[in-house]
């Protein structure tokens, strides 16, 4: 387990949880690729700035139960945890946001170039997500 990485990893997740977005920019590297779950790939802290921004509209999130994984080089990592949320507002094609609360187990793999997050891809189950908010 390399310390440094894991470090910047919870890192991340205690920049998200703070909703401090300044900071959470800040350990990414100017070209980090975002792979969003069942979706596009976006390039660039500024269009992972604006994929916050979404998200903070939309969602209200807390990142709990995190268990950070790291390969002995640093340069690669994963993180399982739960999400803890309430759905603000609608999302196009997704179903009506009522402030309905979910809980929802996810992944994500990460990796690092000079100490910074180069890479994010995020995964969880989308229809087990959409039952929740359906109901």
């Amino acid at each position: 387990m390399n310390t440094t990485t894991q470090a910047a990893i919870a890192a991340y997740y205690a920049a998200f949880n703070a909703g401090d977005i300044p900071a959470f920019l800040d350990l990414l590297t100017d070209d980090v690729r975002h792979d969003i779950n069942q979706s596009g790939t976006e390039i660039g802290r500024e269009a992972f700035a604006a994929f916050l921004q979404e998200m903070n509209r939309c969602y209200k999130e807390t990142i709990t139960d995190i268990v950070i994984l790291t390969d002995e080089s640093g340069t690669r990592a994963a993180a399982e945890f739960v999400v803890r949320g309430e759905y603000l507002q609608a999302q196009e094609g997704l179903p009506p946001a009522r402030n309905q609360t979910y809980t929802l187990p996810a992944g994500a793999f990460f990796t690092l170039r000079d100490g910074k997050i180069c890479r994010i891809s995020n995964y969880y189950n989308l229809p087990a997500w959409l039952k929740q908010v359906s109901k």
